[in-house]
């Protein structure tokens, strides 16, 4: 199949989950187009991101004001029809979301540049990660003639404004949703038409087990701690940090590195020094895939203070890691870390608890660390396996291709239609987006 993946930024240094999925379906010889909205804003550190950014096409750019123009122009005089129903949709999501007429203009520019990419390369599936503006201009694309589409939802920052998202929307009119979990299907199911709820699947987010090969022997010396992730308020990271003061204040001797950047980081380090807390905490920035597995290898476990999440991808790394870790009790991360047996569970925002759970991880010793990090090594590996993930999305787009053309050929479909059909209570539910 010849799939086209699009994206707004990409490739970011969180979003290598994407570009595992990308890989996994090129190995099992799908043809996979890579399409994002702009670069990425920052220097990549990594690789293998810099590989992706070399292998994507962008929007966005130098003289994309009359590369837009013109594709809209080509689209009116292609099918006029379509381009006014499209342009309607359009000014429906604006209405929607509240705000951004502008730029919801160009997300339709954006769709029939996409459009006619996509009638160019005889791209039979379109796949959007995000249901941000993403699956907006994917939804517009089908629209306008374009492609039957899936988009992948992943958390928290779809479900804190669905209505504004037309999540409802999107699921009625995509050939099917996918989302990271459990959870995550439970709330996209509470915006779509109890009709559309067939359509939504759990595709995990995978990990490549070969990039885990061995477990590294845990470290010599104090108990020592380490965050990945995004300097932002969702991530609680002065929770942690209030937590590491209570162990000070206790006696209880516990290293922390926090991992990452953000807007928050000035505030993270104002915290540390109010706490007193500079010798025992690093902050060593962002680092790429081996520097991640490498402050890992160096600590104990991983901790995650988070307010709000999908199924984080470094939960799934320090598991395949063989680190025990300790979460708090929100979205999808109970689906994997089991509370006592491959790590602690705790409630978001609770320092005392927080604490009590790092307070726990260096009262236990060494072999029961160990235990617990081959619990959830063998949990992660059996659950969000790279290739086993991507042949489940494979299977989910091959379903979904023309009934005339189950091999991803060049049959004629029509695009524009609400795959599936809508009926009027679903048109009811939609309307709330």
């Amino acid at each position: 199949m010849r799939i086209l993946y699009l994206l707004n930024t990409y490739p970011r240094p969180s979003h290598s989950f994407v570009r595992r999925e990308i890989r996994a379906l090129e190995r099992q010889g799908h043809e996979v187009l890579r399409v994002a909205m702009r670069p990425p804003p920052e220097r990549l550190a990594d690789p293998a991101d810099r590989e992706e950014a070399a292998q994507t096409r962008y929007v966005l750019g130098p003289g994309a004001a009359w590369r837009l123009a013109g594709a809209v122009l080509r689209q009116g005089v292609r099918a006029p029809g379509r381009l006014v129903a499209a342009g309607r949709l359009a000014f429906r999501a604006w209405r929607a979301a509240g705000r951004g007429a502008a730029r919801h203009l160009v997300y339709l520019a954006e769709a029939c540049h996409v459009a006619a990419l996509c009638r160019a390369e005889d791209v039979r599936h379109l796949h959007a990660h995000f249901g941000t503006n993403p699956a907006t201009v994917a939804m517009l694309v089908r629209a306008l003639g374009g492609p039957r589409f899936s988009f992948t939802v992943h958390g928290p920052e779809e479900f804190d404004r669905p209505e504004a998202l037309m999540l409802g929307e999107k699921v009625a009119r995509a050939a099917f949703a996918v989302t990271v979990s459990s959870f995550g299907r439970s709330q996209l199911c509470r915006w779509a038409a109890p009709a559309d709820w067939a359509k939504i699947h759990v595709v995990h987010c995978g990990i490549e087990p070969g990039a885990f090969p061995a477990v590294a022997d845990l470290p010599y010396g104090p108990p020592r701690v380490v965050a990945i992730g995004r300097m932002a308020e969702q991530k609680g990271h002065l929770v942690l940090i209030e937590a590491l003061a209570r162990l000070q204040a206790r006696g209880t001797e516990l290293r922390l590195v926090l991992v990452g950047d953000g807007e928050m980081r000035g505030t993270v380090e104002n915290a540390i020094r109010a706490h007193g807390l500079e010798g025992r905490v690093e902050l060593p920035g962002w680092l790429d895939e081996a520097g991640v597995r490498a402050a890992l290898d160096g600590a104990h476990a991983l901790v995650l203070p988070s307010f709000a999440e999908g199924l984080p991808m470094v939960v799934m790394e320090a598991m395949a890691a063989g680190r025990p870790v300790i979460a708090t009790w929100i979205a999808g991360i109970p689906e994997l870390v089991q509370d006592g047996e491959t790590g602690w569970l705790v409630p978001a925002g609770d320092a005392g608890a927080l604490a009590d759970a790092l307070a726990e991880l260096a009262a236990t010793p060494a072999a029961g660390l160990r235990a617990m990090g081959k619990a959830g090594r063998a949990r992660a590996l059996a659950r969000h396996d790279a290739d086993a993930e991507a042949a489940k999305l494979a299977g989910h787009i091959a379903a979904a291709l023309p009934p005339a053309d189950p091999a991803g050929g060049a049959a004629p479909d029509p695009g524009g239609k609400r795959d599936g059909g809508i009926d009027g209570k679903t048109r009811r539910i939609a309307k709330r987006a």
